[in-house]
């Protein structure tokens, strides 16, 4: 055998697979389909932000704020954030359709994953500009993605990448896997590959499947996802196209989970079609509850204050795909507007702003008469509590459809500012099932030995939605216990175990 083990994709669940399965005693090499100046899949595009079980300020900083001095701990209100409540979000935006064995896995294996991503290199930091308020003089966290990696997705994917190096883990770039192999038994026995110098085939125990879903490939999305999805921007990585998981299908692997749903966001409407490595995720705009959003008719149609926008964003980019033109308009005054994300104040930025909603409306190509119809109605029905956007605070509209849940202030102080989005497609929610172990399941339900999946390509964890922060974390836990256990059935293969 030329490997152990190979692991194919180069982002979070991958480099985590990698690492894990070196450190079980595995042989690895990491494919990466992408030069190495596109590497880190779609890891590098995003926030860096972890969802993960902990019981407070005071725990995390025992093995995974362990940068964080005592003057800024101080300074900071961090809830705790328990399984029960982690099961419940997660219940509750996928209605009750996520995988019960998968989704407890997630959950029991957060805090230790993100201990070990930490003794790993990984250096972690509160998420202060995009997740918390200032209260009282204190910063108050919000929503349950608290905490990031340093310098984002793409400081994750160098820290990961770094530890790869120091345990000589072997990466190829430019080489993307095109077909599994297997004997008579159904075994792995390789994979074939294609790289700059053409076709090759290599040999190995194991193989561990981490290299995204289908989302950067227009002809499945509009197969899956529908009309109108071939035209949507994708917000990471172009090399994310299906080919891990059409190898698995081809073999007899079973497809699994929600094909027809996708992440999805707000995203500058000038934003190219696939992420731009020095933007990052700044073109996604996620500041919506603290205003309210229209369409090109001038029209409300979400309660941008339903819940925490860790909880809504996925639904409300679907929701904005079926708007006129995939276009939606978020519209702020004085009273919000300095409270916006920092993704707001970015030079590429779409922005238009006015001292009066006319002029607002013609910056934004809206009828002035209806997008005026629309603000005084919504002001009307805002009725008056103590606003907090920090909590769920019930200050709310009556009398509106739809209504504004929480954080409902009138939008009558100029100057006013609109921002034009569309959608952005992360990641899609359709997959492989995996069992316990992160084997991957055939259509009998049996696992095909030797195969192995963790990341995007995983099915049945996120049905419709997802909460925000979950994507890193369930890359990161499965692609640990999927690395560990393709080193485990190497070892068996090998006679040594």
């Amino acid at each position: 055998m030329d490997y152990d083990v190979v692991v194919v994709g180069a982002g979070n669940a991958a480099l985590c697979a990698a690492i894990s399965a070196r450190e079980n005693g595995a042989s690895v090499l990491v494919l990466e389909k992408a030069r190495e100046d596109e590497k880190g899949g779609n890891s590098y595009f995003t926030a860096g932000g972890f969802r993960f079980t902990h019981e407070g300020l005071d725990d995390v900083r025992q093995d995974i704020l362990v940068d964080l001095s005592d003057h800024e701990a101080e300074g900071m209100i961090l809830p705790s954030h328990d399984r029960q409540h982690f099961y419940e979000t997660l219940m509750k935006v996928t209605r009750g359709q996520a995988d019960e064995t998968l989704a407890w896995i997630l959950i029991d294996h957060s805090r230790p994953t993100m201990a070990w991503m930490r003794q790993n290199g990984v250096r972690f930091i509160p998420m202060y500009g995009r997740q918390s308020y200032e209260v009282d003089g204190k910063q108050h966290f919000y929503g349950g993605v608290n905490i990031e990696a340093v310098g984002g997705g793409a400081g994750l994917v160098e820290f990961l990448l770094t530890r790869c190096q120091r345990l000589g883990i072997e990466i190829r770039y430019g080489t993307g896997a095109t077909k599994l192999l297997q004997d008579r038994d159904y075994t792995i026995s390789g994979l074939t590959v294609r790289g700059p110098d053409g076709y090759e085939d290599i040999a190995c125990r194991a193989v561990v499947l981490a290299c995204g879903g289908f989302e950067s490939n227009p002809e499945m999305r509009v197969r899956y996802l529908g009309q109108g999805w071939d035209l949507a921007r994708v917000r990471g990585t172009r090399h994310n196209t299906g080919e891990g998981i059409g190898m698995a299908l081809d073999i007899g692997a079973v497809p699994h989970g929600n094909w027809s749903g996708c992440h999805s966001v707000g995203w500058d409407i000038s934003a190219p079609p696939f992420g731009d490595r020095w933007v990052l995720d700044n073109f996604q705009k996620h500041s919506y509850p603290l205003g309210i959003m229209v369409n090109l008719d001038g029209e409300r149609f979400v309660d941008e204050g339903e819940d925490y926008r860790n909880l809504t964003y996925v639904r409300f980019g679907k929701a904005i795909m079926a708007q006129p033109h995939r276009t939606a308009i978020q519209i702020f005054d004085r009273k919000t507007v300095h409270r916006l994300r920092d993704e707001y104040r970015i030079r590429e930025v779409t922005k238009v702003e006015a001292d009066s909603i006319e002029d607002l409306a013609e910056g934004i190509e809206v009828d002035p008469t209806k997008l005026r119809r629309t603000i005084e109605a919504f002001n009307a029905a805002c009725r008056p509590g103590d606003y907090n956007p920090a909590i769920l605070d019930g200050v709310r509209t009556e009398g509106i459809q739809p209504a504004k849940s929480n954080w409902a202030l009138p939008i009558d102080e100029p100057p006013y500012a609109a921002f034009v989005t569309t959608t952005g497609v992360t990641f899609t929610f359709g997959g492989l099932k995996i069992d316990e172990t992160n084997a991957v399941q055939d259509l009998a339900d049996r696992p095909i030995p030797g195969l192995f999946a963790a990341g995007e390509l995983v099915g049945g964890l996120f049905y419709e939605n997802y909460p925000g922060g979950s994507g890193l974390t369930s890359g990161a836990v499965f692609g640990k216990r999927a690395g560990a256990h393709a080193a485990d059935h190497a070892k068996r293969q090998s006679g040594g175990g």
